[in-house]
């Protein structure tokens, strides 16, 4: 018969384990790079991966001016969509100044392949500069 002592400790050990771990993470988009044409964030995603169910995506990019080209983020519908880069269908998840000072977070809610692209000049940033990456969320257990 385990005694009271034995059995709190057990806990305090248990509570400890699992206080240790973060069931979501932080990522920023691109690193260091932010989210910026000429960038090659399917590279990116892939270095990066895993990611996991209910970890945030931040995008980070500067406000459109005379000398930075706006950018935008879209969710992208299916592989398809994402491959040609094809706008249409897709839903607008950063608009042009969003991605200022901290940016924004994307939280990955569900386990299913998520296509990121940037979406200005009708795709071009997209299919030439490289701004565009998928993520396919697995279950989220306890990581750090």
């Amino acid at each position: 018969m385990a005694s009271i002592g034995s059995a709190s400790s057990l806990f305090l050990v248990l509570l400890a384990s699992f206080s240790s771990f973060s069931l979501a993470a932080k990522i920023i988009v691109g690193d260091s790079n932010h989210w910026q044409f000429g960038f090659n964030y399917t590279d990116w995603a892939l270095k990066k991966a895993p990611f996991y169910q209910h970890d945030s995506l931040v995008f980070m990019y500067e406000a459109p001016s005379n000398t930075t080209p706006p950018h935008s983020v879209y969710l992208l519908k299916n592989l398809k969509s994402f491959l040609g880069c094809d706008l249409k269908g897709a839903k607008l998840v950063g608009n042009v100044v969003q991605g200022g000072g901290p940016g924004f977070e994307f939280v990955l809610k569900k386990r299913k392949p998520h296509y990121f692209a940037c979406g200005e000049h009708g795709g071009v940033h997209c299919s030439l500069g490289l701004m565009k990456f998928p993520v396919f969320p697995i279950r989220s257990y306890c990581h750090g």
